[in-house]
């Protein structure tokens, strides 16, 4: 089987390879003695805001703030 490198720098792998893998969105890529190495991974979305909201420096506090706010009634 090829695989293509687009003029993207993209890289299109063979569907019948990629069918193996149903589901799968994400791959870690590597590169281990002249080769390039794909292995899925699969990316838990509740980590991926965890991460977010860390980067964006919202804590916890800041959540509870904004529901307790969002459940006030208007006068």
């Amino acid at each position: 089987m090829l695989a293509k490198i687009t003029s993207k720098n993209q890289l299109t792998l063979p569907k019948s390879l990629i069918s193996e893998f149903s589901g799968t969105e994400y791959f870690d890529v590597k590169s281990e003695q002249g080769r390039i190495i794909l292995e899925p991974v699969r990316i838990h979305r509740a980590n991926a805001v965890r991460s977010k909201l860390a980067q964006l420096g919202i804590t916890e506090k800041d959540a509870g703030d904004a529901v307790q706010w969002a459940r006030k009634r208007k006068s």
